[in-house]
């Protein structure tokens, strides 16, 4: 008693764990946007991509913490969980593995990239394929729950708001830590796109004589 207590007080409880994942989910539509528009350009827009690639790890691990505690206090049978009821079948049992696996897929290879260097095309082809499933289970994710999201973004007064705002704010400025700390490790991949770039400029003097 005295921990469901405590736990409304200073997280709001269901509605404190819903708007919560409501608002790292909207700050991660937009991260993830700006994200996706790099890949127009990504020559020129490589070092926006891994910049942001790393900002977003720890924003995704917060959504993923806040919607799995979700999950292991409904199927623990908390009664205040067990009354807002599961998710949909479909999305609960098939589209949320997906995401699951392939957002972890999508971004350990994407830290992997950066780690080893461009010298890696199995881990390139991974991050690729990854990315192309990640975006089909994730654009239902999204329609899915998109519709739920304004009523949940309107003047909060559940308990906890601080400490929400705190976990957001945090995660973003780890991520920003995260990304400033290994973006240097990133430079074979700008050096490899330079010279690509070079190279195509020359043959396309070249072509002009």
């Amino acid at each position: 008693m005295l921990r469901r207590r405590l736990a409304r007080l200073y997280l709001g409880g269901t509605d404190g764990n819903e708007r919560l994942t409501a608002t790292t989910a909207v700050v991660l539509i937009v991260l993830l946007a700006v994200e996706g528009a790099t890949l127009l350009a990504l020559r020129l827009l490589l070092p926006v991509h891994v910049f942001l690639g790393m900002l977003l790890i720890p924003p995704i691990a917060l959504k993923m913490a806040s919607t799995g505690y979700r999950f292991m206090r409904y199927y623990r049978r908390a009664p205040e969980y067990v009354s807002k009821g599961p998710p949909a079948l479909v999305m609960r049992m098939l589209v949320a593995p997906i995401v699951v696996a392939t957002t972890v897929a999508l971004f350990a290879s994407g830290v992997a990239l950066i780690v080893l260097g461009p010298r890696s095309d199995l881990v390139l082809n991974i991050h690729k394929a990854s990315f192309i499933l990640w975006v089909g289970a994730m654009s239902i994710h999204v329609l899915a729950y998109v519709r739920r999201l304004p009523p949940l973004l309107r003047r909060d007064s559940t308990p906890g708001l601080v400490l929400r705002a705190a976990l957001v704010g945090g995660a973003l400025m780890a991520g920003v830590m995260l990304a400033v700390a290994t973006y240097p490790l990133a430079d074979p991949w700008f050096d490899r796109m330079r010279g690509d770039h070079d190279r195509q400029e020359a043959s396309a003097l070249i072509a002009s004589l």
